[in-house]
């Protein structure tokens, strides 16, 4: 669910600055908040993610589309498990396996924000399968 989220986030905005860096900043942020990150720990925190967040963004834009939708799940998840050691090194295991499960929050809280905007007319949810 996820992954189509983000998709559809990021999927009309090719440009790697503006809005992007933003949003990357402010995932950034909220992750360290929710995380409850010391000073130093955000310190070693930021560049890791920013790394993160770069190929992140790179395996959504490489991989668009439905047919693409298995390759694109399969790159986010190498992508998660090769940075996940990093992320326990800097704050410990429990905190460190929560920095996706962060993520995924910030995307769902900002494609809720998306969808909720004045003069935005949201698709009606499917019923059924």
């Amino acid at each position: 669910m996820f992954l189509i989220s983000a998709v559809s986030l990021w999927a009309q905005d090719d440009d790697e600055d503006g809005g992007n860096e933003k949003i990357r900043d402010k995932m950034n942020e909220y992750i360290q908040q929710r995380l409850s990150l010391s000073d130093a720990e955000a310190k070693k925190f930021t560049p890791v993610f920013l790394e993160y967040f770069k190929e992140w963004r790179k395996a959504l834009q490489d991989n668009k589309g439905p047919e693409k939708r298995l390759d694109r799940e399969k790159k986010v998840i190498d992508l998660r498990l090769r940075y996940r050691g990093q992320f326990q090194e800097i704050l410990g295991e429990k905190r460190g396996n929560q920095v996706f499960n962060q993520q995924d929050r910030f995307i769902q809280e900002l494609r809720l924000l998306r969808q909720n905007r004045p003069g935005n007319n949201p698709r009606p949810l499917r019923r059924g399968g």
